[in-house]
């Protein structure tokens, strides 16, 4: 841990002193910039810092406070035992004491195949004698722990890591082999048991030769798992389907059906890997979150500028943002202006005029002007920040089906394991032959094997993914698609899902005796100079009328104003209007009440003016995507009643788009964790709900919602990565075949189920009866296999009309 304490007394970032009329002295410290490792109040550093400040002579008291920046400690101490000298040495050295020894670790692992694998690792390595704290994330595929460097260093942890069969990643080409290791397995036991079924039925190869076929096949199909199943088994006593799915298999080669025990494996095998690709992409996205904060700054100090980390900025700091570059901190302006992209936070695409006050948040990106911004939240409780922390969260909560199947597991795993071995062992006692208890016992464990039970599911996923890939919907898993089916609320983003996300002129309204083309003509000629969203969609509009534009010169800018140019002779201004407060003097007073008509209808105003005669108003707004409309009538339709729209822009635009649509609930003004906050209380009250957007602001709300559906697979790669569902086609249309496809899925998903455990209960029923043998068994077994994988192909041929029939 790497740890500062500047005692420069000009420095109240860190600390700030009073002097007590009773002779004591106080100095608040800031906890972030003593222990720069901890990352929580709750962390145990923080209380052995209090403890020994508290043992030093003169110290009267130590407790902590709340600052609205940061946590801090307030340090009470005697003036005429310790001098401001001496105080400041005692706290450099407790603190750098304390950092020294208590190290904080973030270390990403390898080999996390299943969420069992956390709580091995939480519970192997709480064993270990010095870590202080261990807390293992399958979702994030990380581990957080605390250790006594005095007790154990880095790579005994490491060491500790590798015994329970995980590792800390590798690089270059090892690492690549490592993250498809599981892939590259499963693939060799699908290669192998082809293998040995062509020579087995067709090639007529020597039995030794078709065996090793199948018992390589074996091998490479149990491996991916089998490791960690015997240690959940043996470490934490816990039973799982793994450990059923090799009994069977197991129990299959004993009986001498080889081919059926590696097709079980190869599937299942394959199945984890295909889950452990999944959730590194998901991890992937939580990456992108974090690269779009700049990870230095440019700082000044002491008047000197300075290149920094990001975690080395202190609040209060001040920090040079260049144009075009992205903001490395939450903060106010204290120097300069510009317009700043705020479509990282918000979500809304048009860039925000920013000037000394106003707030500014990491991520976001500056516009033209230099701006100083002063620090007022550390790094790591930035905006973006949370944004990040808000995903690792969702992305790690269980849903409540997820819970109970594991339950259910635990119970069936093992139920059925000890009924088979007491059919091995009872049977004798009372006289009947071992070789035929032995053989009713492989019989039942076949009958009991859940194959149509293990692939009734996924083959209904995969061929209702498959399905919805053939319309341009991709689906990224099987609960995603199932919930799809369940849906009881819908939440929509506003900007990019609801509207294009691109602004467009809406109205020309030219002044007497100017014309529509004299405005539009002029104002594009000057906004060919500028790179402004709104500037873009006026020169689109000119050249879209085939209208001819020409050369500026003599240009000034003045930004979150508007920009003047000549051409020829001509003087020509054209700004932007909030409130229609910019340039008021200047337009007609007979064309006010129009711009202000335009405003209520959410739409931002251009004034443009000709040698300082106002000649016309632009009014320039983000279009309703055309296919909304109809969409949210068929969602309606199909007994989805309950739609929302969330959006950070005004109330007035928000009111107008949602009414134009069909919606009748919206939010407005929303930051991102504002939208998370409501789309939590409306999953408590509708329990399945799905959230629609497509930018970097609503990552958090697609992560936390049952459904998480993206708009546009050439757009933000980030929301993509993080929704459970993408709407490739960019097409908002495709959202009721996407629905529909799942409840489709759903009710084939059921009907497999029943098959499944019909056949299963059935057959284990005339297996105890001494009804049937194992050939009749592994019939009926597999027969029931075909039955669930043809009902679930049925998909395949899925069209949306069948959601409303």
């Amino acid at each position: 841990m790497v740890n500062k304490f500047d005692t420069n007394p000009d420095n109240n970032a860190s600390r700030t002193r009073t002097l007590d009329p009773a002779r004591e002295d106080t100095i608040e410290l800031d906890i972030a910039t003593l222990l720069p490792g901890v990352l929580s109040e709750e962390d145990d550093c923080i209380q052995r810092l209090e403890t020994s400040l508290k043992e030093q002579g003169g110290v009267q008291q130590v407790h902590r406070i709340d600052h609205a920046d940061s946590p801090h400690l307030c340090l009470h101490y005697d003036p005429t035992v310790l001098s401001s000298i001496e105080i400041d040495r005692i706290i450099h050295k407790a603190s750098n004491k304390i950092a020294k020894r208590y190290h904080h670790a973030e270390i990403p692992i390898e080999g996390m195949d299943c969420s069992d694998c956390a709580i091995v690792l939480e519970h192997g390595l709480s064993r270990v004698e010095g870590i202080l704290d261990v807390s293992a994330s399958y979702a994030d595929q990380s581990l957080w722990l605390e250790y006594d460097t005095h007790l154990l260093r880095f790579h005994n942890i490491a060491h500790h890591i590798r015994r329970m069969g995980y590792a800390i990643p590798k690089t270059g080409f090892q690492r690549v082999l490592f993250e498809n290791q599981s892939i590259i397995l499963s693939l060799f036991a699908g290669l192998f048991l082809l293998l040995g079924w062509l020579g087995e039925e067709f090639l007529n190869l020597m039995e030794p030769i078709v065996l090793g076929a199948y018992v390589i096949s074996y091998a490479f199909g149990g491996i991916p798992f089998a490791r960690h199943s015997f240690q959940h088994l043996l470490r934490e006593r816990r039973f799982d389907i793994d450990q059923l799915m090799l009994a069977a298999a197991i129990g299959a080669a004993i009986l001498g059906h080889w081919s059926e025990g590696a097709l079980l494996l190869f599937l299942f095998s394959l199945g984890h890997a295909l889950e452990n690709r999944a959730m590194a992409r998901a991890r992937k996205a939580i990456l992108e979150l974090a690269r779009l904060t700049p990870r230095t700054a440019h700082v000044l100090r002491g008047g000197e500028e300075e290149i920094l980390p990001i975690e080395e900025i202190r609040i209060k700091d001040r920090v040079l943002v260049p144009p075009g570059a992205r903001i490395p901190v939450d903060g106010i302006v204290q120097a300069g202006s510009s317009s700043v992209n705020l479509s990282s936070i918000t979500g809304e695409p048009l860039p925000v005029a920013t000037d000394v006050g106003d707030q500014v948040f990491a991520g976001s990106m500056n516009g033209e002007g230099a701006l100083e911004v002063e620090a007022t939240r550390l790094a790591k409780e930035s905006t973006m920040a949370k944004v990040v922390q808000l995903v690792q969260r969702a992305q790690a909560q269980k849903s409540a089906s997820e819970q109970f199947s594991q339950k259910v597991i635990r119970i069936l795993v093992p139920s059925i394991l000890v009924i088979d071995l007491l059919i091995i062992l009872l049977p004798p006692i009372f006289g009947v032959p071992f070789r035929q208890s032995f053989l009713m016992a492989m019989t039942l464990l076949v009958a009991a094997s859940p194959c149509a039970l293990a692939l009734g599911t996924p083959s209904a996923i995969l061929a209702g993914v498959a399905r919805a890939a053939q319309n341009s919907v991709l689906i990224k898993g099987g609960a995603h698609l199932e919930n799809l089916g369940k849906l009881q609320a819908i939440a929509f983003d506003k900007t990019g899902t609801i509207t294009l996300g691109k602004p467009q002129v809406t109205d020309i309204i030219p002044i007497r005796p100017s014309k529509e083309i004299d405005v539009l003509q002029w104002a594009a000629s000057i906004e060919t100079r500028s790179a402004h969203p709104i500037a873009q969609a006026i020169v689109k509009a000119a050249e879209e009328r085939e209208i001819p534009l020409q050369s500026p010169h003599s240009i000034q800018s003045e930004t979150g104003l508007g920009i003047q140019a000549k051409i020829g002779e001509n003087v020509i201004w054209v700004g932007r209007m909030n409130s229609v407060e910019v340039a008021k003097s200047a337009l007609a007073k007979e064309i006010l009440a129009e711009a202000e008509r335009l405003e209520r209808q959410g739409k931002t105003i251009v004034g443009v003016t000709y040698n300082q005669r106002p000649i016309g108003i632009i009014a320039v707004a983000d279009q309703v995507r055309p296919e909304v409309k109809e969409t949210i009538t068929h969602l309606k339709e199909n007994g989805l009643s309950q739609m929302l729209m969330l959006t950070g822009d005004n109330p007035q635009s928000a009111s107008t788009i949602a009414q134009t649509v069909g919606l009748d609930n919206f939010h407005a003004g929303l930051l991102p964790e504002d939208k998370l906050n409501i789309l939590d209380a409306w999953t408590s009250e509708h329990q399945i709900t799905a959230m629609v957007g497509d930018g970097v602001n609503d990552a958090p709300a697609l992560a936390n919602a049952t459904v998480g559906i993206a708009m546009g697979g050439a757009r933000t790669q980030v929301a993509l990565e993080t929704a459970d569902v993408v709407l490739m086609a960019d097409d908002l249309s495709k959202l009721p075949f996407a629905i529909g496809l799942g409840k489709a899925t759903t009710k084939i998903i059921r009907q497999n189920l029943y098959i499944a455990l019909g056949v299963i209960s059935g057959l284990v029923l005339l297996t105890l009866l001494n009804l049937t043998g194992i050939g009749i068994a592994i019939l009926l077994h597999e027969g029931s296999t075909v039955v669930v994988v043809f009902n679930a192909l049925r998909l395949l041929r899925y069209r949306y009309s069948e959601a409303s029939s």
